[in-house]
């Protein structure tokens, strides 16, 4: 997490193009057939570097031992009861995984998020309330402000990240309870916006649901397609064909299983149907923010600063601007997570607990297959991560196990992951 030079080099390095700049760490290996393709796969997994296969083993071993404790756990209710739960962790993990990225890190989020949160409630909230569609926006421009500040100091003065982010979270959490002791009563500042309760509370209809999971299969399947065949026909690396295309049928049957879980009923006194906004918030946010880093410049030059900050700087690359907003990205998505955890709860506290949440975070992207090392890591190994410590979280209540149980076991998840990740970079090192 060494400072670097913010300004870009005089001259720009005569070898060096877009292409060669955007070095990330998980670089495939070229594959013309299915069997190449596997053959290049086993080789990577033999020598660490196993991707998500690792966090799916871990969920399915999970889910095997909670379902046969619980028969409840696999139940309809549940399941989208779990997802309502970890929504908070998949936003605050994705957050985390901009600066990870990096090599850097954010111990703020959690107390960051807390603020964005109190903010848009205050800005809701009686006596002179405004519509959501206004105090949500300058909630997370605020939680993006928190983040810029972060990053000049870190960037400007070349503070260690940890350090400087350690900071805000101990101010972040002053800054928390002076907010909501000036503008609620009793510590807490209650939400009675219904719209906002809404992000949680909510669902689509039925007929939403699959109006909504085609749509995003088709967009995001598509965007898949057109890179696969791109890359393809311009002789550049690409998975072939086939491999491309069961991408696409495996998100196609994934969304297929989360609108039929969601649109059973799960409701004991009155039918209660359909995919819940918040499921729709964290999809909005894992394939915006894949975007940003699959498909624009920014995003390659992220993955090469992360991988290699000095050579990027040599190819021209702005380090200091793209790292940055890298820092700005992290505060606005906390600042989303923050009003999942806010409209859950109905409220926000002084008592926020702020530190619990950044630990997940950094869990979350990790556990998912982020790199603390810098140059790898996707939106999905949040989402995949945060999944993970939600299992965990409710499958232990459910079997009525105490919190210390909770904490030790992700933590020994959290070890694993962290373990795979050291293994696949001494790997790679090697190679």
């Amino acid at each position: 997490m060494a400072s670097v030079d913010t300004s870009n080099p005089p001259e720009r390095a005569p070898v060096a193009d877009e292409v060669s700049v955007a070095v990330a760490a998980e670089v495939p290996v070229l594959a013309t057939t299915l069997g190449a393709y596997l053959r290049a796969w086993a080789k990577r997994v033999r020598s660490g570097e196993s991707g998500v296969l690792p966090v799916l083993g871990g969920l399915i071993i999970l889910t095997v031992i909670f379902q046969a404790k619980s028969s409840v756990f696999l139940s309809a209710g549940n399941i989208t009861n779990l997802l309502i739960q970890g929504s908070t962790f998949m936003v605050l993990g994705m957050a985390e995984v901009w600066v990870l990225i990096l090599g850097e890190i954010d111990l703020s989020v959690g107390y960051v998020s807390a603020i964005g949160a109190v903010i848009t409630a205050i800005m809701v909230g009686p006596p002179h309330p405004l519509p959501l569609w206004v105090a949500m926006p300058v909630g997370i421009l605020v939680t993006a402000a928190i983040g810029a500040l972060w990053g000049t100091l870190v960037i400007r003065l070349g503070l260690p990240s940890f350090v400087v982010t350690l900071a805000g979270l101990l101010g972040g959490e002053g800054v928390l309870i002076w907010l909501v002791n000036g503008n609620g009563t009793g510590g807490t500042i209650r939400i009675s916006d219904n719209v906002f309760l809404d992000l949680t509370s909510g669902n689509l209809s039925p007929a939403a649901g699959w109006v909504v999971a085609i749509a995003t299969v088709a967009v995001f399947g598509g965007l898949i397609f057109l890179r696969d065949r791109n890359r393809r026909r311009s002789g550049l690396v690409a998975p072939p064909q086939i491999v491309t295309v069961a991408k696409i049928v495996g998100m196609a049957a994934a969304g297929v299983v989360l609108v039929l879980v969601c649109n059973t009923n799960r409701g004991e006194l009155v039918p209660l149907r359909g995919v819940p906004y918040a499921v729709i918030v964290v999809i909005a946010v894992v394939v915006l923010m894949s975007f940003v880093l699959s498909r624009t410049r920014f995003g390659r030059y992220l993955y090469a600063i992360g991988g290699n900050a000095e050579a990027a700087r040599r190819s021209g690359v702005s380090l200091g601007w793209n790292r940055l907003w890298a820092f700005v990205l992290t505060g606005a998505t906390a600042g989303i997570g923050g009003m999942l955890y806010a409209a859950r709860l109905g409220s926000v506290s002084n008592n926020v607990d702020g530190g619990t949440l950044v630990l997940y975070a950094v869990a979350a992207a990790v556990i998912g297959g982020a790199s603390l090392f810098g140059g790898r890591g996707k939106m999905v190994h949040a989402l995949l991560g945060g999944i993970v410590i939600a299992t965990i979280y409710n499958g232990m209540g459910l079997i009525g196990l105490a919190a210390d149980y909770q904490y030790m076991i992700t933590a020994l998840v959290l070890l694993a992951a962290v373990t795979v990740d050291a293994l696949a970079r001494r790997g790679r090192t090697a190679g």
